[in-house]
């Protein structure tokens, strides 16, 4: 299995704005794709503490996926590519350009 990490950054009111979107419109979105071998998706939420350089909110998404064949069929033909829709663009004051992958090598539930 394939594990895909993305982060992305908001700042004040856009963070709530940018949750909203993210978890009403743009998730269930990508999950009504149906998409083969994609087994799950989740939205994490950082608040800005002390350790904060930026006072940003962050935003993780993962996304845990079958095998390489079903992270094309999310991402393209650029498997690394961030794949961030121009209203959420709109949202963040900066994002990864590029997710990471990790293969799952061992889960215990």
């Amino acid at each position: 299995m394939i594990l895909r990490v993305w982060h992305g950054w908001a700042a004040g009111t856009r963070a709530a704005a940018y949750e909203e979107l993210l978890t009403t419109e743009i998730a269930p979105g990508i999950l009504r794709r149906g998409i083969p071998g994609l087994r799950e998706l989740s939205v994490l939420r950082r608040e800005p503490d002390e350790s904060s350089v930026d006072g940003l909110t962050e935003f993780v998404t993962t996304m845990t996926f079958d095998d390489w064949a079903a992270v094309r069929t999310f991402a393209g033909d650029d498997l690394t590519g961030a794949v961030v829709p121009p209203e959420a663009r709109a949202l963040l004051t900066r994002f990864d350009e590029h997710s990471q992958h990790y293969e799952l090598v061992q889960h215990y539930p």
